[in-house]
């Protein structure tokens, strides 16, 4: 729920340009799709979280209500995905970083398999790959997953504005592809910037011993 908490700030402080991006080259709605998905997602995890729910039921309760409340397809996709993470997290009294893992995975496979855009194509995945491919690297190479997760923050980030130069071959966006030229995708941007504030709040949660644990990839989330 604090996780979806911090999504939720996010969008909200970038939901006016997140919708003057989208509409360059299509409706201008995903500010306001994303902020009525995650509202809907950050209550229903708190609802859910205060009677005591697992992490697992949590996240899919939210997810659903995400993708209920946002509609179309960035909706879905976020929707889906919320609920894959909750999946393969599961029910545990510890989280290790195997698991948040297993969770980054989860989420990305989950959008890559209902979108089914390809790298280029000018939509989220292009921020979501290079996010998944940096922090499964830096995590296998010995990383704790903080770490691994600021890096791939980073990633998506630079990922995102590099979609500037891409004409869309996906979406909304593909019937003006010219106009798009230029601008980066606003679904790779949200995803950067979510992916951003939750390795923030999550490096400034967490304490010096977990930070110290969590070496050898031992992190408790």
């Amino acid at each position: 729920a604090a996780v979806l908490a911090q999504v939720q700030g996010v969008v909200v402080e970038h939901e006016e340009e997140l919708g003057n991006l989208d509409a360059i080259a299509g409706d201008g709605d995903h500010g306001i799709g994303m902020r009525r998905g995650v509202d809907a997602a950050a209550a229903t995890a708190l609802e859910t979280s205060a009677a005591g729910a697992s992490v697992e039921r949590v996240l899919t309760a939210a997810g659903e209500a995400w993708s209920e409340r946002a509609g179309g397809t960035s909706g879905a996709l976020w929707g889906s995905a919320v609920i894959a993470a909750g999946l393969a997290l599961g029910n545990r009294d510890h989280y290790r970083g195997e698991d948040a893992a297993a969770a980054v995975t989860a989420f990305v496979d989950a959008i890559t398999a209902l979108g089914k855009a390809e790298p280029g194509d000018k939509t989220m995945v292009d921020a979501l790959l290079p996010f998944r491919d940096t922090f499964l690297t830096a995590f296998d190479g010995g990383s704790p997953a903080v770490v691994a997760l600021a890096a791939a923050a980073a990633a998506a980030q630079d990922a995102a504005a590099a979609t500037a130069s891409l004409r869309p071959l996906k979406g909304r966006a593909r019937p003006l592809a010219e106009k798009s030229v230029g601008h980066p995708d606003p679904g790779a941007v949200s995803f950067g910037l979510i992916a951003a504030r939750i390795s923030n709040y999550l490096d400034s949660e967490l304490t010096d011993s977990q930070l110290a644990s969590a070496a050898g990839n031992g992190a408790q989330a």
